[in-house]
């Protein structure tokens, strides 16, 4: 493979990326964990945790295909297509549940400490790896989206590609795109909803709008996926 060839597999995985960020079910799913951010940055670095739980799983299943010269089974890609059906729907009730709840800093962490009781911005889940500190939701939501795009990434390498090499390198830069797009989106998502997190009852609206779209968007996603899968 040239460079030229290189470079031109580079940018269009990464433009190619970009635009995977766009698509509904994702923006729909980040959407629902943002709604409790107060600030474009931290809604920013959420995308980018997304990216990067996307990223690993596409590259890990990619991996394994590319290695065996392999498709994924069309049963198989349903599958994880509808587990994003169902995971859209989760997060959206989550939402829904937390509109219902949220005080006015948002959600709250309850504790206590011998006999006082007390409330406070709750931390959000997250996990350790090494000394980084990584947003553990957003990463799982992620590596389900991956899963799901992998199949039909695989296959499009597969047949356009002509290294081992060079379809692992597209897959690993369409990833840096989705994350570089999903970060960029997540921040500018990020700046009205911290203006209106501002205001309790326009953070609850805006929180449980969110919620609800995103149940009907994974009901509306999943519906065929479960009917083909049950037919099959």
């Amino acid at each position: 493979m040239s460079v030229i060839d290189l470079i031109a597999t580079a940018g269009l995985g990464s433009l190619l990326g970009l635009r995977h960020a766009l698509e509904p079910d994702h923006v729909a799913a980040v959407s629902t964990l943002m709604t409790s951010e107060r600030s474009s940055g931290r809604a920013a670095l959420l995308g980018v945790f997304w990216g990067l739980g996307h990223t690993a799983a596409l590259v890990a299943v990619g991996l394994a295909l590319v290695v065996f010269r392999a498709e994924l089974p069309p049963a198989l890609a349903d599958l994880f297509e509808l587990l994003v059906a169902f995971m859209l729907v989760g997060l959206g009730a989550r939402a829904v549940c937390t509109a219902a709840r949220q005080g006015p800093d948002g959600p709250i962490h309850v504790h206590r400490h011998g006999g006082m009781m007390h409330r406070h911005a709750a931390a959000p889940a997250h996990v350790h790896v090494w000394r980084w500190t990584l947003a553990r939701r957003p990463l799982l939501v992620g590596a389900v989206h991956g899963l799901a795009g992998s199949g039909a990434l695989t296959a499009l390498v597969l047949t356009t590609l002509p290294s081992a090499a060079s379809r692992l390198i597209y897959m690993a830069l369409f990833g840096l795109g989705s994350t570089a797009g999903m970060a960029a989106l997540s921040g500018l998502l990020g700046w009205p909803l911290a203006r209106a997190g501002a205001h309790r009852s326009a953070s609850r609206a805006i929180t449980f709008t969110i919620g609800a779209m995103s149940i009907g968007l994974g009901m509306v996603w999943g519906y065929p996926l479960a009917a083909r899968l049950l037919a099959g």
